[in-house]
């Protein structure tokens, strides 16, 4: 689906007054670091497209989430 086939019309106007309402959500600050990837893995995240580095932090995420206690 294209972005020109969605229809809009059925969206609530969003006027001032929710904006005013909507919480202001931060995310969490990112660190950079040196790290070692076996070089098949690290080729197949890149061969995914643009953004690998945004797919190892979500793979490392779930991970984290489904581990953490």
């Amino acid at each position: 689906m294209r972005d020109e086939d969605i229809d809009y019309t059925d969206l609530p106007v969003l006027d001032e007054g929710f904006f005013k309402q909507a919480p202001v959500v931060v995310p969490p600050g990112k660190k950079q670091l040196t790290l070692r990837l076996d070089a098949d893995v690290l080729a197949w995240l890149k061969a995914q497209g643009k953004g690998y580095q945004s797919r190892i932090n979500a793979i490392l995420r779930t991970y984290y989430e489904a581990h953490r206690k």
